[in-house]
């Protein structure tokens, strides 16, 4: 019977005798043995389907998209799951110019920042530096697995960045009216916009290409107030950010400034009252010892009596002098003189 339920089941009747039954009984065996070789190939992947997966390709990084900021560009992207643990996914990006497209059969270029790095972001400010399409494209890799490459959606134009107004601080010093501006790179001017606040004002406008730094603007009337906006412009795409917001600044009115700086003035005042005469004094003092200094007299030269006096006694001694002299001969003379020198 079982035989027989074999034969019905490949189309084969009991009568068609002996030899149509073998035929039949041989194909039997040869479909039963190609059933068993499926369901142990079957067996086989199941039981290595674990180890293929792990070894599988990464997947692409998704929802890459691209941030322009003030002629900042940044590449970012979804981060990609970790398929061994322990090893850390990096990613690589790559820009693909208009030359590189056109000229270039299809070439893609490394990235200066983006090469095996664990963050999911890219700056590539520095890749992107023509006004033509570009495009982007990362990948993901750890261990020796590298995901395909994900492209972005699109061509990215750094003429299309978003400028935004500039950081502007609106300060006085006394009368000067200064305005500080934040540093935004080697592409950005800055046009500061001023004017007195009034019904009939006019509008001032300095171009400023260094930032960073305080910039005088006007030298202000006192007691009024100026107002100030300011907005960039970058000459290599053409184009201009909104303004700023308005800011006022009043300067001070000059009665408020005399009576701040009013003791200062009398402290001075009484400081060079006191001290001027003083110093004259000392002045003269030293020019006195430099150009008519002070000698003392000798003792020969000092006066003991009367002039009157020491002249009569002058007289008396010159009287005297001319009642002892004496007029000797030659001879005598040379006597005295032998004698002086024999002795």
């Amino acid at each position: 019977m079982q035989h027989q339920a074999t034969l019905f089941e490949y189309g084969v009747a009991p009568e068609a005798g002996a030899e149509n039954a073998g035929c039949a009984y041989t194909l039997a065996t040869s479909l039963n043995r190609r059933e068993m070789a499926i369901c142990f190939l079957l067996m086989i992947c199941l039981i290595w389907m674990p180890f293929f997966a792990s070894a599988a390709l990464l997947a692409p990084p998704q929802n890459i998209t691209i941030l322009s900021t003030n002629m900042k560009h940044f590449l970012i992207w979804s981060p990609v799951a970790e398929i061994e643990p322990g090893k850390v996914v990096k990613y690589s990006a790559e820009v693909q110019g208009e030359y590189e497209r056109d000229y270039g059969k299809d070439r893609w270029l490394p990235t200066a920042e983006c090469t095996d790095v664990s963050l999911t972001q890219c700056d590539l400010t520095e890749d992107i530096s023509a006004n033509v399409p570009y495009n982007l494209r990362v990948r993901a890799s750890t261990g020796t697995q590298t995901s395909p490459w994900a492209t972005l959606n699109g061509f990215f134009n750094r003429a299309t960045t978003s400028l935004i107004p500039p950081m502007l601080t609106v300060t006085t010093d006394g009368y000067h009216l200064l305005a500080e501006l934040e540093h935004l790179g080697p592409s950005f001017e800055f046009w500061i916009f001023y004017w007195k606040k009034g019904p009939e004002s006019t509008v001032y406008r300095k171009v400023v290409k260094e930032s960073s730094t305080t910039v005088h603007l006007k030298t202000m009337e006192a007691g009024a107030e100026y107002c100030v906006k300011a907005q960039t412009y970058v000459q290599v795409i053409n184009r201009s950010s909104n303004f700023s917001e308005v800011q006022c600044v009043k300067s001070e009115d000059a009665k408020v400034i005399m009576l701040t700086f009013a003791p200062l003035f009398l402290i001075i005042f009484f400081v060079a009252v006191l001290v001027l005469p003083f110093l004259a004094w000392k002045t003269c003092r030293i020019c006195q010892y430099s150009f008519c200094p002070d000698e003392v007299l000798p003792d020969t030269l000092k006066l003991t009596a009367s002039p009157a006096k020491i002249l009569k006694e002058r007289g008396e001694e010159m009287e005297k002098c001319d009642e002892s002299v004496q007029v000797l001969p030659s001879e005598e003379i040379l006597l005295h003189f032998w004698i002086h020198e024999t002795l």
